[in-house]
């Protein structure tokens, strides 16, 4: 489904770009994305907006540029006690981002960062899986069977291979899209380790022509880190924003 209005605990909600000069990342995300904003609030941070609904944020980075993905949890202090006592550290203790919700930063065992959201006003991104908008988040772990521990005990997630990646199914969630090749019960994927990759987590976006948007990235002062290339499925590439947030685009290719 495209509309979402609601996240139970456990499913990727949200995701943010944040960055050390917000104002001067409007241009290159709403050209490449056609992405409307809102008005700063605090930390310069802004809501993306298709056609009225939220998609993404884009705030002032602390620390280094990055895109960040969000969990959906009931309370985010419950989730940093369960995080800490399956093996992860707190980078950011929990704190109000009101009227929007609580949230905390962690990393877990393998040295992936990850934020949980315990939504008040925002439930989380209300478009997703279309040209646009966030499609799924994917870790990047050296460590893949220290993280299917760690994100089991936190979130309830079953890791099932399927070819090179793991997925991590939600049992009892549905979402997605009917007929999608994967299970709809799948809330993120876990890329095979690479030693040249660091431990991450990946924020896809969608788009309707990568060849095309990775032009424009790349014409906007953005770096191509892989060109297009072709998966099952999908035409992919990745690419960093001109403050250097790294980020994933992908085509759907119908067959």
């Amino acid at each position: 489904m495209s509309e979402r209005h609601e996240y139970p605990a456990g499913v990727p909600c949200w995701v943010d770009v944040l960055v050390p000069d917000p104002e001067t990342a409007l241009g290159f995300y709403g050209d490449l994305f056609g992405w409307d904003f809102t008005d700063p609030g605090p930390n310069a941070y802004r809501v993306a907006r298709i056609r009225g609904l939220d998609v993404a944020g884009l705030g002032r980075a602390q620390a280094m540029p990055s895109w960040n993905s969000y969990i959906r949890v009931d309370s985010a202090d419950a989730a940093v006690a369960r995080a800490t006592e399956a093996g992860g550290t707190v980078m950011l203790e929990p704190f109000d981002a009101l009227p929007a919700g609580r949230l905390a930063v962690l990393v877990d065992p393998t040295g992936a960062a990850f934020a949980v959201w315990e939504a008040r006003e925002r439930e989380g991104s209300q478009l997703i899986n279309e040209p646009g908008t966030w499609t799924m988040s994917s870790l990047h772990s050296p460590d893949p069977a220290a993280a299917t521990v760690f994100y089991g005990a936190l979130f309830g997630w079953e890791a099932e291979a399927m070819g090179p990646i793991t997925l991590f199914r939600l049992p009892g969630y549905v979402g997605g899209r009917s007929r999608q090749p994967i299970p709809e019960d799948v809330v993120a994927v876990m890329a095979p380790p690479a030693a040249e990759i660091p431990p991450h987590w990946n924020v896809n976006l969608q788009v309707s022509d990568a060849d095309l948007s990775t032009e424009v990235a790349a014409r906007a002062g953005g770096t191509v880190i892989a060109a297009p290339m072709d998966t099952p499925g999908f035409r992919s590439a990745v690419l960093a924003d001109p403050q250097g947030a790294v980020f994933s685009i992908s085509q759907l290719v119908v067959a």
